[in-house]
């Protein structure tokens, strides 16, 4: 029995993080479904929430309205969710007949506030910004050049993480993100990607479905467009600078934090992962979603079930090595940095064996039926 856990269990990994990029690569090369894109300039809503960022706020409206998109195209709309900190006072600051502020009392979460405010907004496109998001200049004209394409319903940015004291687990994002907008661009060729970044999302307003509060807006939005049988598809010219996270106990609650929201959406569009109305997606979702977020799973069969075979071979030994070593590197990343020593693969393993800890205790979470709905602002 040990024996085929082991094995099993290796193999589903190796499948989640190599295997499955490695087959919608090759498969995207043979399907390669293109989008029909041409600078166009539909009416255009930036929509941010924002609960208490009075750090931030301005500079990100500003960046919204120094966009490379046409004056009288574009407004900026702001929902306040219940914010104490002066963020209402500064966004009323700005004179520029764009900018509107809604506030959303008693306090009830980002996508309350969404259900709110896109109602509100004047464009036939809304763009989903965070409140410390910082684009591009012309992020929102290529993201929105991709609705030129009938097919199109959902478009998503390339996400930078920028981290100015080059800390661990702002490598390890960067590594990460990487990583992810490399699936995109193949799962795009595929048809949709799976899973979006909700800093720098854009829709169809016609196409928003009123959602519960406690689910995840931009997962589940990008699901519902998939459900419909629109595409969601990757603009890696439309580009999101955000700073990283710098501690450790930070990221980890974060990534808790999305894990949980983010089983809870699955939950909730669970008929996809059935192949009757579309096999490929439901492949895509079973491997880059499904599977990825119980891999802690496999992570602790092939562990322990390696251990039980150390007796057996040298091979099973030095397995058992390898694994050990690994979270031992892990542990040890965020003490050596502290010496002043930053090592690239321990930076890279310490942020795996995060996230998939983080996935390990949101699934706990979802097994006892919590769910979140608010939270205090990411700390960069």
């Amino acid at each position: 029995m040990a024996f085929l856990l082991f094995y099993f269990s290796m193999a589903i990994i190796i499948y989640i993080y190599i295997g499955y990029p490695i087959i919608a690569l090759l498969s995207s090369l043979v399907i390669n479904r293109r989008i029909d894109k041409k600078l166009i300039t539909p009416a255009v809503t930036v929509l941010i929430t924002a609960f208490n960022e009075k750090e931030v706020i301005a500079a990100t409206i500003r960046n919204k309205l120094e966009q490379e998109y046409p004056f009288d195209r574009l407004e900026v709309l702001v929902v306040s969710d219940g914010s104490t900190d002066g963020t209402d006072e500064i966004v009323a600051e700005f004179k520029d007949p764009r900018v509107r502020l809604l506030r959303q009392v008693p306090r009830s979460g980002k996508t309350s506030a969404l259900n709110m405010a896109v109602p509100e907004a004047k464009g036939s496109i809304i763009v989903f910004s965070d409140a410390n998001s910082i684009y591009a200049p012309d992020a929102i004209k290529h993201l929105v050049s991709n609705f030129e394409d009938p097919r199109v319903g959902y478009v998503t940015g390339k996400m930078i993480y920028t981290n100015p004291d080059g800390s661990t687990i702002g490598d390890g994002c960067s590594a990460y993100m990487k990583y992810e907008n490399f699936l995109r661009r193949a799962e795009t060729r595929l048809g949709s990607v799976v899973g979006v970044d909700g800093g720098v999302d854009a829709m169809r307003k016609e196409l928003y479905q009123k959602l519960g509060n406690d689910q995840l807006p931009d997962f589940v939005l990008s699901l519902k467009v998939t459900e419909i049988g629109y595409r969601v598809v990757y603009e890696p010219k439309a580009i999101l600078r955000e700073p990283a996270l710098k501690e450790v106990a930070d990221e980890f609650r974060m990534r808790v934090r999305v894990s949980l929201r983010a089983l809870w959406a699955l939950f909730d569009m669970k008929h996809l992962f059935w192949p009757r109305s579309n096999p490929l997606f439901a492949w895509q979702l079973w491997s880059h979603k499904g599977l990825r977020y119980l891999c802690f799973v496999f992570m602790l069969t092939a562990f322990f079930s390696n251990m039980l075979l150390v007796g057996y071979s040298k091979f099973y030994l030095i397995t058992f090595m390898l694994q050990s070593i690994l979270y031992i590197g892990a542990m040890s990343a965020a003490m050596l940095e502290r010496e002043g020593h930053r090592i690239a693969l321990l930076t890279f393993l310490q942020y795996f064996v995060l996230l998939n800890a983080a996935a390990g205790y949101a699934f706990a979470k979802f097994a006892m039926g919590i769910k979140q709905v608010t939270w205090t602002p990411r700390k960069g």
